[in-house]
């Protein structure tokens, strides 16, 4: 999974600070979700905090799964209030034997799309 042009991030060595605020970070909990269900957490600014204010905050995020044949599957968006809510967010899966790849969007209102992919 790639959304291309789209991401940014992709040419900014230098600034970290930019790309730990930014990317999303991807945890697969298996055995969290209750009975035969996983748990895949998807956090903005994991290492250093993302403002979250109305002027500077993270809209949303989006989970993508890869499945064994190829077949992108969006598993769910999280959308965030300015000021209330941090991007933090939680997906439960009953089948998540089935996916190969997660890849996350986070979507910042000042410095636009953001992409981390990781192999299940």
């Amino acid at each position: 999974m790639n959304f291309g042009e789209l991401v940014k991030g992709k040419d900014i060595e230098a600034e970290s600070a930019m790309k730990e605020k930014h990317v999303p970070t991807i945890e697969i909990l298996k055995g969290h979700g209750g009975s035969d269900a996983d748990l895949v957490r998807v956090i903005v600014g994991k290492e250093t905090a993302h403002p979250n204010t109305v002027e500077h905050h993270i809209a949303w995020v989006e989970l993508y799964g890869r499945k064994d044949g190829g077949e992108v599957v969006n598993l769910g968006r999280v959308n965030f209030s300015p000021g209330n809510t941090k991007p933090d967010c939680w997906f439960k899966l009953e089948n998540i034997g089935e996916y190969k790849a997660f890849c996350a969007l986070g979507y910042c209102n000042i410095h636009g799309l953001w992409e981390n992919c990781i192999e299940a």
